[in-house]
């Protein structure tokens, strides 16, 4: 089978819970439901650290943020794997939000069609003192209809901001939204390209010689929404709906906020005070307000899912996904209020667990929903072995070939691990690090002598924290080894010093 085209899509800040053909009815997601049922589905995909820019670098790099030396947003990439592709043959395209750093390089892609946040001016000014803003294709496409890209000013003076916790409905033209725009943006992208079968037409005039050889250079294709991250802004008309249904909530109690680390109530004091995102952000909210925040959410999902499935289509119509691979996914979640937070930053699974579903019926059989320990990451190596290519042997992330082609001996992780450093938002604490086995999650905020330990099986919700239980010392100081161990050893082992005894320093006699 010749190597296929690698169609990549990732969504902003999905939770796992946002998908109806993986177990939540109240959704109303057609075109990944399909992705699901014909595809295998990771349920358990755990991202390697909580907020865009340093989960984003983890994946295209294949190493745990601290050894990518991105551990937090707007710190420097280095080297893609995307190059590799593009090395061996591969024409590599971006297409909206990579979240990479900086925005205008290429990181291995032949072409990017940057679109970045929704919001981003004043952190960027915050975070690079630079007043010189990088313009992306969407601010040049506000800009030529006459608008400006909808920041904190403009949504500031709305006479309810305070209940509405960041859910507003999209005031511009419809196909101004970042995410209508972005799959707008993909469709003209694949619609010009030499990969549709019907653009033959299109190459006659190029002498025969010359023409490319689509099958010696198939496509991988990352197309990034910047939904469902905030603000919730969707079309008014997706809103009906999740209105009117009854949503799941997890209720938030004063006691359980009480309980929560220093950190996490430095978080939340900052989430309130900064108006991020344009969230004017209240833990106490009512839920009137936290059932609107929700629902503009959902609506933000399943305007993503529409613009999936006409990508999905024109795809099919060109003929570019008869020999494809397509990889839907998110890079971390949002709490939506739960716990008493909002956003990312945290370890709690409506943060740090994601969505990930491959699809390529010819390849994989489908239908089939993988509960082993997943990290985000493992998407990096997969994506190689899928373009022939051997997975450089120190990258830390491991392949899911061997699930996707159900073998019975696919090595499952024991763990997954995730982390974080302080940033503007996550000030009171040095670095925060997770582990997770199957039924225990531990965390350890580094520089606070503080943590948190759930029982999964028997709180799913996390919401009664065992750190100080001495029934679960054990469980703790287990947690604990396999994370101090974890550690140290991915900081060694990613060096790749090992295999090359003869060039580390020498005892000298």
């Amino acid at each position: 089978m010749k190597r296929p085209n690698i169609i990549l899509i990732i969504t902003d800040q999905q939770r796992y819970d946002t998908i109806a053909a993986l177990g939540y009815p109240h959704l109303n997601t057609p075109h990944t439901d399909r992705l699901v049922n014909e595809g295998v589905a990771f349920t358990q995909c755990h991202v390697t650290s909580p907020s865009c820019g340093p989960s984003r670098a983890s994946l295209f790099t294949g190493y745990f943020p601290h050894n990518s030396g991105a551990l937090k947003n707007n710190a420097k990439w280095p080297r893609t794997w995307v190059q590799d592709l593009k090395d061996n043959g591969y024409y590599c395209v971006n297409i909206g939000k990579m979240h990479a750093d900086p925005y205008n390089e290429l990181h291995g892609f032949h072409e990017r069609f940057v679109v970045e946040n929704k919001q981003r001016r004043e952190s960027e000014l915050m975070w690079t003192g630079n007043p010189h803003i990088f313009e992306d294709e969407w601010d040049k496409a506000l800009d030529l209809r006459g608008y400006d890209r909808p920041e904190k000013p403009f949504y500031k003076d709305w006479p309810d901001v305070q209940e509405r916790q960041g859910a507003y409905e999209w005031k511009l033209p419809d196909d101004l939204h970042p995410d209508v725009f972005i799959g707008d943006l993909a469709l003209r992208w694949i619609n010009k390209s030499p990969y549709a079968a019907d653009q033959s037409a299109l190459m006659q005039w190029i002498d025969k010689d010359k023409r490319p050889s689509l099958d010696d250079e198939p496509l991988f294709l990352e197309i990034g929404f910047p939904g469902p991250h905030p603000p919730f802004d969707p079309i008014e008309r997706y809103t009906k709906e999740y209105m009117e249904k009854e949503l799941p909530i997890l209720p938030v109690t004063q006691e359980e906020m009480d309980a929560q680390p220093e950190t996490l109530d430095a978080l939340r004091k900052r989430l309130t005070q900064r108006f991020a995102d344009s969230i004017a952000f209240d833990p106490h909210a009512s839920d009137e307000s936290r059932k609107l925040q929700r629902a503009y959410y959902l609506a933000n999902v399943t305007m993503i899912d529409e613009q999936v499935g006409r990508i999905f289509s024109r795809l099919e119509e060109t003929g570019i996904l008869e020999n494809s691979v397509v990889i839907f996914t998110s890079d971390h979640g949002d709490c939506l209020g739960d716990h008493g937070l909002v956003e990312k930053w945290t370890m709690y699974d409506s943060s740090v667990r994601v969505p990930l579903v491959v699809w390529s019926p010819d390849r994989y059989q489908g239908g089939k929903q993988i509960d082993a320990l997943t990290q985000w990451f493992d998407i990096g190596p997969t994506i190689l072995e899928l373009a022939g290519l051997q997975p450089p042997e120190k990258m830390e992330a491991e392949s899911l070939i061997p699930f996707l082609e159900g073998r019975p001996d696919a090595p499952e992780r024991e763990y997954a691990f995730s982390e974080h450093a302080q940033d503007l938002m996550l000030q009171k604490v040095d670095h925060v690090l997770m582990v997770r086995g199957k039924r225990y999650k531990l965390i350890e905020y580094i520089g606070m002598n503080a943590g948190q330990l759930f029982d999964l099986e028997n709180d799913p919700d996390e919401v009664k924290d065992l750190w100080n239980s001495p029934k679960h010392r054990t469980e703790k100081e287990c947690l604990q080894k396999v994370l101090s161990d974890w550690f140290v050893m991915s900081t060694v082992r990613a060096t790749g010093w090992w295999k090359n005894p003869a060039a580390t320093p020498q005892s000298v006699s």
